[in-house]
């Protein structure tokens, strides 16, 4: 069965896509953390990191780049942004389609508050 990002990618559900080429989309993020919140996606479905395979690096690297575009686009790159990656449901991953948020826009706290 599809996930919803695959049908964002196959512009079956309508999104405010910001790039997207034939590996990957990267699109407006519904319910935003941030002032900027993309969400980058490859167009191939890959459940999770667990799931990414050596043939999937020029896939993964693809998208660190098109992060740096897309913040660049977004203005962001100079005063700074968090890219982030869930694995799982311990680590919140709503959506079983490998995807990067890119976070930015405003002064970003700690990566992880200690208990």
């Amino acid at each position: 069965m599809a996930t919803i990002f695959t049908k964002i990618i196959k512009k079956e559900i309508p999104s405010d896509i910001v790039y997207q080429d034939d590996q990957v989309t990267a699109f407006r993020d519904i319910r935003p953390a941030t002032p900027v919140h993309i969400l980058i996606v490859p167009n191939k479905e890959i459940p999770t990191v667990n799931d990414i395979t050596p043939e999937d690096e020029p896939l993964i690297g693809h998208m660190f780049t098109v992060a740096k575009k897309v913040a660049e686009q977004e203005g962001v790159a100079e005063s700074g942004y968090r890219l982030l990656l869930n694995c799982n449901r311990d680590a919140n991953q709503e959506v079983f389609h490998l995807h990067m948020h890119l976070f930015g826009g405003r002064q970003l706290g700690p990566m992880i508050v200690r208990k």
